[in-house]
């Protein structure tokens, strides 16, 4: 069993964010595997895919700051380790639609990603993160996070977010060094 955990804010209000990048991929992954069927368990609405490997579309509800409460509670319950997780995230540090994999590290200031690294106690899990640039040098970081892409950003963003799917479809496939050599190019 695999887990592809998408990161995100629940509600109408963060829909579309920047900071929403990994839960409008895993819809997007869902709607490609043709899943309607969203539960509501471990503090996450989980969907399950059955193909080569069972597979569990993961978007934690408990806001992005506390992402990996969720994640550790699906961990424990189907017994899996963090090898077997996925993580698709928005980051600040990449130009807006550039993907980059990774197999491990640190949280590089991503909320989220620490939360997941808290409740884990490791870093070998797989990441897809998905640029979203820098805010302008007036704005907030947190205000550019929970503000939507421009028009100029949108194409950007949407090619990135059919990639990221394509990406993890890699990993499940393919393993993630083989994904990430053509992923990160």
């Amino acid at each position: 069993m695999k887990i592809i955990v998408g990161l995100g804010n629940p509600g109408i209000q963060y829909s579309n964010t920047r900071h929403n990048v990994g839960f409008m991929t895993v819809d997007r992954l869902a709607a490609h595997w043709q899943i309607a069927s969203w539960k509501d368990k471990f503090d996450a609405l989980v969907a399950e895919y059955r193909g080569a490997d069972t597979v569990l579309l993961i978007k934690p509800q408990t806001y992005m700051n506390l992402s990996g409460l969720a994640v550790k509670s699906i961990v424990n319950w189907y017994k899996l380790s963090a090898e077997d997780i996925t993580v698709i995230y928005d980051d600040l540090d990449l130009p807006v639609g550039k993907l980059r994999l990774r197999a491990k590290g640190g949280a590089g200031g991503h909320r989220g990603i620490a939360s997941l690294l808290a409740e884990l106690g490791q870093d070998n899990f797989s990441r897809v993160r998905v640029g979203i640039g820098r805010p302008p040098e007036y704005m907030e970081t947190a205000d550019y996070v929970l503000g939507r892409f421009s028009s100029e950003e949108t194409p950007l963003i949407e090619q990135a977010i059919k990639r990221g799917t394509e990406a993890v479809e890699a990993i499940l496939q393919k393993g993630l060094a083989r994904a990430a050599n053509e992923y990160n190019r």
